[in-house]
């Protein structure tokens, strides 16, 4: 089984206001809810693959339960911990360009924590974990450390998409995918990076220090899987960019997916790589048809 790990889900409140006004009256020009939080936008993706999965982590009050019901409403199961604060509203707003305003998501308290660490005690080896985003402040800088820990004593591999602090320290536990864009790449190491050639230098210290496999989105530039036997870059599809938002997310979803289903590395780089642009070029997550008409069109090439 796959299992998703959104600890500070969301619902996406998204609102085009055709010439905004400050301290004025405006009025929309349309608006769409969507669940968020990376972990559940890899459920939705897996789910539009035919992946079996599983989404977990903490919902709670009337916007918990809207996710949850749009979750059961898509055939995706779950497993969250309900809280007693409400799950977050994150805004963003569209006016030429997207503005955003995020909530700070609930108050998680210690059973509600415990709760999550014992559904997921019972991983066993041939589960993964995807881990993803941020961390509700309540929970603590080392929640991702004691989630890690519950994965590895059950020999369950686990995939950790977050970025900083969160991911160095993840990388001792040998997570089988990390996936940063060459912008994070560069934070991650306080660098400066301009050449595909520091890419995979710096992505080459992420295997060094402790990952299985690393993948390197460059936008427009296609992307780059960094590996043990090799290094691989893909091409990106022409299509007009409409969504930045779970483009990663649904490239991880492609990714661990169609290795769940072939055991083959490289295709599951394809797969990735056209997962991530059939939502970039979506206003949702990529559906299965977008993905599949993607595909034949990712070349791979040896670096």
């Amino acid at each position: 089984m796959i299992y998703t790990v959104t600890l500070n889900p969301s619902i996406d409140y998204i609102v085009e206001v055709e010439d905004l006004r400050l301290g004025d009256l405006n009025r929309m020009k349309r608006d769409l809810k969507l669940p968020g939080g990376k972990g559940i936008n890899v459920s939705r993706v897996l789910n539009q693959l035919g992946v079996q999965n599983k989404a977990m982590g903490f919902l709670g009050g009337f916007t918990g339960r809207y996710i949850e019901d749009w979750l059961h409403e898509e055939s995706i199961s779950s497993d969250f911990v309900f809280v007693s604060d409400d799950t977050r509203i994150n805004i963003k707003l569209k006016h030429g360009e997207e503005t955003e305003i995020n909530g700070v998501g609930p108050v998680i308290h210690d059973p509600e924590a415990n709760a999550l660490l014992q559904k997921l005690a019972a991983l066993n080896a041939e589960d993964v974990v995807i881990l993803s985003g941020s961390v509700s402040p309540s929970l603590g800088a080392d929640f991702y450390d004691k989630l890690i820990s519950v994965c590895k004593q059950s020999g369950a591999e686990f995939v950790i998409d977050t970025t900083g602090a969160a991911l160095q320290k993840a990388l001792a536990y040998q997570p089988l995918l990390v996936k940063p864009n060459h912008h994070e790449l560069a934070e991650l190491f306080g660098v400066t990076i301009d050449t595909r050639e520091e890419i995979i230098t710096y992505g080459r210290k992420l295997l060094d220090a402790g990952a299985k496999n690393v993948l390197v989105s460059m936008a427009g530039e296609g992307a780059l899987f960094i590996t043990e036997q090799g290094v691989y870059h893909a091409n990106a599809p022409s299509g007009k960019v409409k969504n930045s938002v779970g483009a990663g997310d649904s490239m991880i979803a492609g990714f661990v997916g169609t290795l769940s289903l072939t055991g083959d590395l490289l295709e599951a780089f394809r797969a990735g790589v056209a997962s991530g642009s059939a939502t970039a070029f979506s206003d949702d997550l990529a559906d299965r048809e977008f993905i599949e008409q993607l595909r034949p069109l990712i070349q791979i090439s040896e670096v």
